[in-house]
């Protein structure tokens, strides 16, 4: 299995070539030579990122989208234009809830940027459900994972619609990407607004796996509360991944915090970055 970043946030100032970043997610798995497509960022800066990574739209097997954020779902839309042929993509079945995110002076949308019926008539092959399924040998789509933690509430700010009211949302479509290997499970997030250690806890339950090998991707420790980051991470450190590849949602000051924990066992996700297992 190859993992590269295909969005995120940040670009590494080593780079020579001209990635873009933008406040969004992708990863390009490589297995089994299959070409699978975790996310697509928010805006039309997929397809030049993808471009520089040699890989053209239709190259691409499947699709897979962990949840109905707009930086997570956008550049959908412009890979669909470009690949011109059918995908089959794999989603929770509540990805097009309607969502918001709301501060004491502002309130706007966050979801899914386009319709159903675009994205169909588009070629998506619509894949959705709420279980676990495998996808390729030893690679899971989880469907929704059980929230057991007490202290990975989550995104206060986050919001859906009850009638005329808005309501917590609880974002029950985030899925995550389990993979086992010969020396255990590694799990690939795209927020992980279930949160980390649910996230982590169920993959080991799913595939049977002995313990964690590696975490890739956004970890939403970010923009939650001081209990929840630092009861996740003393989590984290206790299932003694291989190695933590995390970017995106987790920001700066958690990222340090990571880099201060883990050593040389942190990798920074900025795009192109690249972990192989």
């Amino acid at each position: 299995m190859k993992v590269t970043v295909v969005m995120d946030n940040s670009v590494s100032i080593s780079l020579g070539s001209s990635f873009r970043a933008e406040h969004g997610f992708s990863m390009l798995l490589e297995h089994e030579s299959q070409k699978i497509l975790f996310d697509t960022g928010q805006t039309d800066a997929l397809i030049h990122n993808l471009s520089l990574l040699q890989v053209h739209p239709s190259q691409i097997d499947a699709l897979v989208l962990s949840h109905g954020h707009y930086d997570h779902s956008g550049g959908l839309f412009h890979l669909l234009q470009h690949g011109r042929k059918r995908y089959p993509l794999y989603a929770h079945s509540d990805i097009f809830t309607p969502r918001f995110s709301v501060t004491k002076d502002s309130r706007h949308f966050v979801g899914m940027p386009y319709v159903k019926d675009q994205f169909t008539t588009l070629g998506v092959e619509w894949q959705l459900g709420k279980e676990p399924r495998e996808l390729a040998p030893n690679l899971w789509f989880s469907g929704q994972i059980p929230r057991r933690t007490d202290f990975e509430p989550g995104d206060t700010r986050l919001v859906t619609c009850c009638g005329d009211e808005d309501c917590p949302d609880q974002i029950i479509d985030d899925i995550s990407l389990y993979y086992l290997t010969g020396k255990g499970l590694v799990v690939i997030g795209g927020c992980t607004h279930s949160g980390l250690v649910n996230t982590v806890s169920y993959g080991l339950e799913l595939t049977g796996a002995k313990r964690l090998y590696g975490w890739i991707g956004g970890t939403h420790l970010g923009p939650v509360g001081t209990e929840q980051q630092t009861k996740t991470l003393d989590t984290l450190e206790s299932f003694q991944p291989e190695f933590v590849m995390a970017g995106h949602c987790t920001g700066f000051p958690m990222m340090a915090e990571l880099s201060r924990r883990f050593g040389s066992r942190f990798i920074p996700a900025f795009v192109s970055a690249t972990a192989e297992f």
